[in-house]
């Protein structure tokens, strides 16, 4: 029997795409990326996987896992190979309130988690646009961020297990519930990030947190980025650690936002160099019950705190959301940053991470590099700057790859001279992959290809990503 004759005999018929049936899958998000391959399978469970990949092994073929196809950097694309759909994986297997964690198969959708979270007054605190489409094995596979990781981390922070299919198709299961265990190398990390290049991971204990009663939530202008970073750390004191959002939106981005978006109006009568998302969450008591006159302690601090703020001239102007909607439209804003990019070509992506002192550094070298090289280019940049990582998008005069190629090489030396990294969030993929031959340190693509070679010595796991 052939391959795919092989595979619908495991899977059934339904679950083996071959031709146009495939179409849906053949591309990403972007648009920049388009896969041709050979068939794409839909594996009901993790036995399943385990015949798919023992299959693709004896014949040969590649095998690259797909989540909700929400990725950015190309890392879901094969030319001939198997795309592994892990959609049907998609149980929640289990909720346990009082152990705060979730057990999922890497097919649920992001959103689907929330709402279970939600529904026993808990919180899966890993919050992006793309949340109705992401799936927990895709957030996994690139160590998603999203806008809470100042207070609740990456993806890899709020994973206590994994269930992870190697490419020989052995299991091996990581499934713990323990948030300690000193027995020997942390290989559960080692699969978080990795793409799907060192196996496929189809189930996870997940942590979750208890809800908040209440946020304090404010689009704020602010004088300057240092003037944030001082405001932020002013919030945290304040509250004691309870900023769970603090979110960067420059001129560039509130103008363009003004133009693709007017619906979503704009928080200022004028547009200001600095405009802050900030939000605080808590679960408490003594922050979150009406005082005699209807307010909120919690509300009340973040008032107070600006209020001092403004009287130094660190904060310019201010609103706060005193109800759910006027909270939603603050969000909206935030987060139709990837609609505001849509269209407007040609684009260059970057996802780069610098320390926070160095965020106004990054954006004074990197306009001043980009006007020597593209005079005429434009730039939009939104960030979760509590974390550093800033989306610093260029749109370039030319569809040139020579100056494509001298304005993200430009962007990645002033992330190197300010001791950042050139990948936060969204992976590597196939987008990143020069970038990493230049920047990543030599040993560490030593030790990365070792590995590789070890778990996937026939290099068929979503082959040719990450690694230059």
């Amino acid at each position: 029997m052939g391959l795919i004759a092989e595979l619908t005999a495991c899977l059934g018929a339904g679950h083996v795409l071959t031709g146009a049936d495939t179409a849906r899958y053949a591309s990403d998000w972007t648009g920049k990326y388009t896969a041709a391959p050979l068939a794409v399978v839909r594996p009901g469970s993790t036995a399943e996987v385990v015949q798919t990949l023992r299959l693709a092994a004896r014949h040969g073929i590649p095998v690259v896992p797909l989540g909700g196809g929400t990725g950015l950097v190309g890392g879901s694309m094969t030319e001939g190979g198997l795309m592994l759909s892990l959609e049907r994986l998609n149980r929640i297997r289990e909720l346990r309130r009082d152990a705060r964690l979730a057990v999922v198969e890497a097919g649920v959708v992001l959103s689907r988690l929330h709402d279970a979270a939600d529904a026993a007054g808990l919180n899966f605190p890993l919050w992006f646009g793309a949340r109705g489409s992401a799936t927990i094995g895709g957030v996994l596979s690139t160590n998603a961020g999203g806008s809470n990781v100042l207070r609740f981390g990456s993806t890899r922070g709020l994973c206590l297990g994994l269930e992870v299919v190697l490419a020989d198709g052995r299991v091996l299961n990581l499934m713990s519930e323990l948030h300690k265990d000193n027995s020997g190398y942390d290989l559960k990390s080692l699969f978080i990030g990795a793409e799907g290049t060192l196996g496929i991971i189809t189930a996870a204990v997940m942590k979750l947190v208890p809800k908040a009663r209440a946020h304090a939530t404010a689009t704020l202008a602010v004088r300057s980025l240092p003037d944030a970073l001082v405001l932020l750390n002013r919030l945290q004191e304040a509250s004691g650690g309870l900023v769970e959002a603090f979110e960067f939106m420059p001129r560039t981005y509130m103008n363009r936002l003004s133009a693709v978006r007017p619906d979503l109006g704009q928080p200022f009568g004028t547009v200001h160099d600095v405009t802050i998302l900030a939000e605080l969450g808590s679960t408490s008591l003594r922050d979150t019950a009406p005082g005699p006159d209807g307010s909120l302690p919690l509300v009340t601090l973040m008032e107070d705190t600006l209020d001092a703020m403004m009287q130094q001239g660190i904060v310019l102007d201010a609103v706060l959301a005193t109800t759910g909607a006027q909270r939603q439209g603050m969000w909206a804003r935030r987060e139709a940053a990837a609609e505001l990019t849509q269209g407007w070509l040609p684009s260059i992506d970057t996802d780069v991470a610098v320390p926070l002192t160095a965020v106004e550094d990054f954006m004074q070298q990197a306009l001043a590099r980009l006007r020597d090289i593209d005079p005429g280019a434009q730039t939009l940049t939104v960030a979760h700057l509590g974390d550093g990582n800033l989306h610093f998008t260029v749109f370039p005069t030319g569809d040139d790859p020579a100056l494509a190629d001298a304005i993200l090489t430009a962007v990645e030396d002033v992330v190197q001279d300010l001791g950042g990294s050139f990948s936060a969030e969204h992976g590597v993929g196939l987008s990143k992959r020069a970038s990493m031959a230049r920047r990543k340190d030599p040993v560490a693509l030593d030790v990365m290809r070792s590995l590789k070679a070890v778990l996937d010595p026939g290099n068929l796991l979503n082959p040719g990503k990450i690694l230059p």
